[in-house]
């Protein structure tokens, strides 16, 4: 059989992956991570010397990889490159793309500097599996060394619609770089559709009616294969955090009132001081709700050395601020924001607890916590998931109140809607969400994704 070899930007701690703060990707794999897996990327360090050499770790059979990056490198290529340029690009904020052709080069650097470290350590039978848009280009480094080995490329954010890529000035560059793949995996059909569009746009290269590339005597297979959670594995983990003490001692805080809860990272994509302004306007619209509902909003620090995010942190504390100050009472905070990073156990039992999960993204490749917050419910006494239509998790889990998250009042009036959800509509609404969930699993994308690359 043949070694799967993962190749991503971080590499996670080996410890931690079964841990309460296993999380995103390593979550994602874990069908795969099995004895004699190897995994290789970034160690998330940052030294004086770039170097080749790379640290080894073991872990239930599995080696994880790793090489540092040096400051200059970490600053041009993942805060420049990837953070600046990609990461908004790719999710449509053209405003926010800022391009510098010395981050490039480091970034083209970085990608050629993964794959010579990686060459060595590979072997013929590998199957070659590599993550996300900080590495685009390591499968045509990898090509020009000689490697034929099968590799694959999953795409976790959006694809943009070809119309905006083309503005980046290695567009093609990119696009031929993506190609050198045997399969290219979306998270949704119009993030496929983008690309396809993207190749036909800007490199005139025809795609077939299923999917399929030619380039050369390359041929590349554009695939949807959305990733998932384990949703049984993370009810279980929901309904033991829900019986412990500080799951208790909040459900005791709230003291009857009505749990919403809001989990993301600290990042403009995600849609903050809009879902901020709709708890607003909310709370303006309805007072009768006073007193019945709080809002617990738990937001991770992200790129804390980006300006742009500093200045995002700023907002909200404002925002927090402006609304619990106009609206709370003696016994009453109407908005409770967090920006430290909670483990993943607790956050499944502030999931259970919760009536209502707000998952408003701009837009999002995926969005797990929409999904995360649907398994953990009491099947019994569901909740409401308010989910953005910009999510793909959108795709498939139209039994959610969908909303677009820039109509500050349809947000505002789908708060007041799942407030007041009768049981029976909340039942049948998390019946055919959780039925999705279970569906589209971790390990169904891992199977499907594999099978494609097995060709």
């Amino acid at each position: 059989m043949a070694r799967i070899v993962i190749v991503s930007n971080r590499v996670p701690d080996p410890f931690e992956l079964t841990g309460p703060q296993a999380g995103g990707l390593a979550v994602g794999l874990a069908e795969v991570l099995a004895p004699g897996t190897l995994w290789f990327g970034w160690s998330g360090r940052v030294a004086g010397e770039a170097s080749r050499t790379p640290h080894f770790a073991e872990a239930k059979g599995v080696t994880y990889a790793t090489i540092d990056l040096e400051d200059a490198a970490y600053r041009a290529y993942y805060l420049g490159f990837s953070n600046g340029t990609l990461w908004p690009l790719f999710h449509m904020i053209p405003d926010f793309t800022a391009f510098d052709r010395a981050q490039y080069a480091i970034y083209h650097e970085v990608n050629q500097t993964f794959a010579a470290v990686l060459l060595p350590l590979l072997r013929p039978e590998d199957v070659i599996w590599v993550h996300d848009y900080h590495l685009l280009g390591v499968a045509a480094a990898l090509r020009a060394r000689g490697v034929t080995n099968r590799i694959g490329f999953f795409l976790h954010i959006p694809f943009p619609a070809p119309a905006l890529f083309e503005i980046l000035p290695p567009a093609a560059e990119l696009l031929e770089q993506m190609l050198a793949h045997d399969v290219v995996g979306f998270q949704t059909a119009r993030d496929q559709g983008h690309f396809l569009g993207a190749v036909s746009t800007i490199l005139h290269a025809g795609p077939t009616a299923d999917g399929f590339v030619f380039r050369g005597n390359q041929g590349c297979l554009a695939v949807v294969t959305p990733i998932g959670i384990h949703a049984d594995a993370f009810m279980a983990m929901a309904v033991n955090a829900s019986r412990r003490v500080m799951a208790r001692r909040i459900i005791e805080n709230l003291a009857g009132r009505t749990l919403m809860i809001g989990v993301d990272r600290l990042d403009y994509t995600k849609g903050l001081p809009a879902r901020f302004d709709a708890y607003g306007r909310f709370l303006t619209n309805h007072p009768e709700h006073h007193r019945q509902i709080s809002f617990l909003q738990i937001a991770a620090p992200s790129r804390g050395e980006v300006e742009r995010y500093a200045l995002l942190r700023e907002e909200l504390n404002h925002k927090a601020g402006a609304i619990n100050g106009a609206y709370s009472d003696f016994d009453w905070v109407p908005l409770h924001y967090m920006t430290r990073t909670v483990s993943r156990s607790l956050i499944a039992g502030l999931y259970r607890t919760a009536r209502i999960g707000l998952v408003t993204p701009l837009r999002d490749g995926m969005n797990l916590v929409a999904k995360e917050y649907v398994a953990a419910q009491n099947q019994a006494d569901p909740g409401v998931l308010v989910l953005s239509r910009f999510a793909g998790a959108a795709i498939g889990m139209e039994a959610a109140l969908l909303v677009n998250p820039f109509d500050i009042d349809a947000v505002a009036e789908a708060i007041g809607a799942a407030l007041v959800m009768p049981l029976e509509e909340r039942q049948l609404r998390h019946a055919t969400l959780l039925a999705h969930v279970r569906e589209q699993s971790a390990a169904a994308y891992c199977r499907a994704f594999l099978s494609a690359l097995a060709g």
